[in-house]
């Protein structure tokens, strides 16, 4: 069957990225991290075992699946990294109806982030 190696191949590379977002401001590491926990976790236990096991990534997956909200500066950096890819793409690219596209296209995950909890405003008897 090919969902399980295409799953772990598409688990490998969201860490991949998320990993680069740890270091690259305008990359987002919770979305990459969250697809590949997802991916290992239908397709391999043992690599999804591992991820949840990891000091860098662990804690925000389980943080995730108890709470289903983000942290306020994890919300920031994602609206930032959204609407800078967003400006930079329309910036360079000369053809208005790709441009409309980019804009259509980033206001999904704009729209998911906002509507994400904020961890902070959270009730203590709801996290």
């Amino acid at each position: 069957m090919i969902i399980k190696p295409l799953l772990i191949t598409i688990g490998f590379l969201s860490l991949g990225l998320g990993a680069l977002g740890v270091v690259l401001p305008l990359l987002p590491t919770v979305p990459f991290v969250l697809l590949a926990a997802l991916c290992f976790a239908k397709s391999s236990e043992r690599f999804h075992q591992k991820l949840m096991q990891s000091r860098v990534f662990g804690p925000m997956i389980h943080h995730w699946q108890t709470t289903r909200s983000m942290p306020r500066r994890s919300k920031y950096v994602a609206i930032v990294s959204i609407v800078a890819s967003g400006a930079l793409s329309v910036s360079l690219i000369n053809i208005p109806l790709v441009q409309i596209a980019v804009v259509v296209l980033l206001c999904v995950p704009l729209i998911i982030v906002l509507r994400v909890p904020t961890t902070e405003n959270l009730l203590p008897g709801e996290e």
